[in-house]
């Protein structure tokens, strides 16, 4: 009974727990929902809903290009990135829904190395703005984004448009991902470097300070000689 319940957890076939949520993060129903919303203690996703706008959303009385669009988006998707590279840990993924639905529009779900360093981010995160908002931040249970995003859309083939239940990723131009991955990545490879530096350094006064010469060559340095 146990392995089965454990085997169904999180899919359609679960009656408990919500399907959409596991794998999403969200859900249309919210807290009207019939089934749980498990929210995670640990994860290395941090979800921040409805972050981005989308700015050919935001004005309807004003025409907006797909290349502005699109330059919005670099400079939110650079701006966010890096800040949050920086200040609390390396990224794997960073994905943005251009869903129009309200529990998917503008979610930032970012993926960390490490798990700890996602729960540090959702401390810190939901006390500070962006662009005038408070951010809210949060656990996401969702790890795999193979199992989140619409395939459909990825392809042009998606029938459902803004309204589907599946994550529309709205994605940043491809030299600036490069840009952004490979920065970070020299980024924490000068940090190896210097940690290292700095342990060899230490261990190098550990053995020193132990070195049983040590106290005989200070106090023959503040000794002067006779000579014979």
């Amino acid at each position: 009974m146990a392995d089965h319940l454990a085997s169904i957890y999180g899919t359609e076939k679960d009656k408990v727990n919500c399907s959409f949520y596991f794998k999403i993060g969200a859900c249309r129903h919210g807290d009207r929902c019939s089934r749980k919303h498990v929210k995670p203690t640990f994860s290395p996703t941090v979800l921040m809903p409805n972050l981005y706008r989308n700015p050919a959303r935001a004005s309807e009385s004003t025409r907006v290009s797909r290349h502005e669009v699109q330059d919005d988006f670099d400079a939110f998707y650079e701006d966010l990135f890096t800040e949050i590279a920086l200040k609390y840990g390396e990224i794997e993924e960073m994905n943005v829904c251009d869903n129009d639905s309200d529990h998917l529009a503008g979610n930032v779900y970012v993926l960390f190395h490490k798990e700890s360093d996602a729960e540090r981010a959702v401390e810190h995160l939901n006390q500070r703005y962006y662009r005038g908002q408070p951010i809210h931040a949060e656990l996401s249970p969702v790890s795999d984004f193979r199992e989140a995003y619409c395939r459909l859309y990825e392809m042009g083939e998606c029938t459902h448009g803004g309204f589907c239940n599946f994550m529309h990723f709205i994605h940043p131009s491809s030299s600036l991902r490069r840009s952004l991955f490979d920065s970070q990545d020299a980024y924490r490879r000068r940090l190896r470097r210097e940690r290292r530096a700095h342990r060899e350094k230490d261990y190098s006064r550990q053995r020193r300070d132990r070195s049983p010469h040590s106290d005989v060559d200070s106090r023959d340095a503040g000794t002067p000689r006779s000579d014979a």
